[in-house]
């Protein structure tokens, strides 16, 4: 579980609605349907017509990743490669074949299949690029999903403060109702305001983070795997390694 992410969402709306009611203000008068409807139902209808229909089924699996996804293992990956390399050079290359179902995921595992199996480097290479390029073009519909929702909101908020105070307007026969309506339809921006800035543009951000990290340790995995089949020395390999990891992370080598 991303602890940042959750208790971050928790401070974020309890800060808004708990300054709203030490002003005097009532949960009630928030919570009303059709702003909600309007602002919620609008956004994503709005970001449905900007991307596919897959994308749209997967949004639970973007937010499960936002909300729950776990940071990569650079360090466990990196020594798990030194191990691999101290292994071939000590009995060769088919040697690490009986290791791959032990590999900690799924692209670890291929790139040490593709290994064994003998392709050539710059095959290797450019395999290992291909599936990071696919993997990133997956992370980035997610990405741009949430940002043009948190786009889409706010302008929807205004549509519906406009059309709460249109059928204001044309019924001005009551003026305290006519007040209590006002206040009612700016309802509507304060949630497309709110959902913008509070939910989908710092779920955006957490998934751009989270698709920087796997993209980091991806590649930390391809230089490593390329790395053993050159033959590189496991301490030169290690000392590659850790540029992906920040200085403060790294595992001293006195």
């Amino acid at each position: 579980m991303d602890f940042a992410t959750i208790i971050g969402l928790i401070i974020a709306f309890a800060a808004v609605l708990g300054g709203y009611t030490l002003e005097g203000g009532t949960i009630d008068a928030v919570f009303l349907l059709a702003p909600i409807l309007i602002v919620v139902g609008g956004t994503l209808g709005a970001t449905m017509i900007t991307t596919s229909f897959d994308t749209v089924m997967r949004v639970p699996s973007f937010l499960k990743l936002a909300l729950f996804g776990k940071t990569r293992p650079f360090i466990p990956a990196t020594e798990v490669i030194v191990m691999l390399a101290d292994k071939a050079r000590r009995e060769g290359i088919l040697g690490l074949e009986k290791l791959i179902p032990e590999l900690p995921d799924s692209f670890f595992r291929k790139a040490v299949r593709l290994l064994v199996d003998g392709t050539e480097i710059t095959a290797l290479r450019e395999v290992m690029e291909t599936e990071i390029t696919y993997l990133e073009e997956r992370h980035k519909r997610g990405i741009i999903f949430f940002q043009k929702a948190g786009g889409f909101a706010p302008t929807l908020g205004i549509l519906g403060t406009v059309l709460g105070l249109v059928q204001t307007l044309a019924n001005t026969s009551d003026a305290a109702h006519m007040a209590t309506a006002i206040a009612g339809a700016f309802v509507a921006t304060l949630w497309g305001v709110g959902l913008a800035n509070l939910f989908f543009l710092p779920v955006s951000d957490k998934l751009k983070m989270r698709h920087d990290e796997e993209m980091s340790y991806h590649e930390l995995i391809m230089e490593g795997v390329i790395a053993i089949q050159s033959g590189e020395n496991p301490r030169s390999i290690r000392v590659r390694l850790q540029s992906f990891i920040a200085p403060h992370h790294r595992i001293s080598e006195d």
